[in-house]
């Protein structure tokens, strides 16, 4: 199932200011049992019942004793807050909503309206202020502020993506992502509506949102998800709909993200294939793609000073349409939620050669779209 693609490689924006805030620190892995969280859809038959938390192995990579954490109705994506006391979900549903639940035992801490429709991600701003979210159904980003306990506060801002028109076959806007930048200067939403990218500064002040640049793909690519590379100067873009992916290139003074030539998913033949998610190692080496009905990872060299990706192979998934990935912080462990199978993958990850190689049996969980291992 290998795969070549032709190279593709994005001019060096204008190099970050000198207070660009660092690349994280991604410690070795702790011994013993690490906490794994999963999100799914309750309203779908064979669905979970919410929330649940298991236990991984951070050198076996084995999964465990999963357990109910709360029952958020289609709790699709979660997220955990920088400090690591309260994880949030959104709540997918024509109503849309997002819900804090503090971690320590379990509690929820109250949910608050996105404003929108079929909310299918979140993100914790780095300074721990303001949870951000993007509204898939209608197409919109809220803001919420976050108080010392984790609790959400009341939105701040709500931006509906009304420009440019709706891309070839799509009849409104779906905002599918919803991200700080590398330097924490701006936020960045994905719409595969619009086939844009939109970048904002958001007023850490408020929690008020305003439009700075806007990065259009070719016409019918329907970006879903923007990874970074750890020097905040590039970033990898998933196109679902043409099933393509593209280096971009970022500027962080002005938040300016240019978009790239597509290239290639791995995937060669007739097969269907709807690529999800990039995630890349901390090091920068390697980044991986999630392959939804062609069922695998695409494994990439970053080089360039990741300017380049360069595809290497791609590896079954063991599972039905990987519709997210995750790294545990170390980068040793590759997370794989398998949403038709019910199940979630497990790699090896060689950190010298971004090799991937199945940790044993996929961990059955129901309707598995996100995993999130701390």
């Amino acid at each position: 199932m290998a795969g070549t693609a032709a190279v593709v490689t994005v001019p060096a924006p204008a190099a970050p200011p000198p207070d660009a805030a660092p690349a994280p620190h991604r410690p070795q892995a702790a011994p013993g049992p690490r906490p794994l969280y999963l999100g799914t859809y309750t309203s779908v038959e064979g669905g979970g019942k919410g929330v649940t938390v298991a236990k991984y192995d951070p050198v076996s990579g084995a999964v465990t004793d999963a357990e109910s954490l709360a029952e958020i109705p289609d709790p699709s994506y979660v997220t955990v807050h920088p400090d690591g006391h309260t994880l949030y979900a959104v709540d997918e549903r024509e109503d849309g909503a997002v819900t804090a639940v503090r971690l320590a035992d379990g509690q929820v801490l109250g949910s608050r309206s996105t404003g929108g429709s079929g909310p299918c991600h979140l993100s914790v701003h780095p300074g721990g202020r303001w949870l951000l979210s993007a509204n898939y159904g209608s197409g919109s980003v809220a803001v919420h502020p976050l108080d010392a306990s984790g609790a959400l506060g009341e939105r701040t801002a709500l931006v509906t993506h009304s420009s440019p028109a709706p891309g070839p076959g799509q009849q409104g806007p779906h905002a599918h992502q919803f991200i700080t930048s590398p330097d924490g200067g701006h936020v960045l939403s994905v719409d595969l509506g619009t086939d844009t990218v939109y970048t904002y500064r958001l007023d850490t002040d408020h929690g008020t949102l305003t439009e700075v640049s806007q990065a259009h793909t070719r016409p019918g690519a329907g970006p879903r998800h923007l990874t970074f590379h750890p020097n905040g100067r590039y970033a990898y873009l998933a196109n679902e709909v043409d099933d393509t992916v593209a280096v971009c290139a970022y500027d962080p003074e002005t938040g300016r993200l240019t978009v790239g030539e597509p290239q290639s998913s791995g995937v060669t033949g007739d097969a269907t294939n709807y690529p999800a998610q990039f995630v890349v190692t901390p090091g920068g080496g390697f980044a991986f793609l999630a392959n939804r009905g062609h069922d695998s990872v695409a494994r990439y060299a970053v080089e360039e000073d990741g300017a380049r990706l360069r595809l290497l192979d791609t590896v079954p998934v063991d599972g039905d349409f990987p519709r997210q990935l995750a790294l545990a912080p170390d980068g040793r462990l590759l997370f794989a939620a398998n949403q038709r199978s019910g199940t979630v993958s497990v790699f090896h990850v060689d950190t010298g050669t971004g090799a991937l190689s199945l940790a044993g049996e996929p961990f059955a969980s129901p309707v598995a779209v996100c995993a999130v291992p701390l």
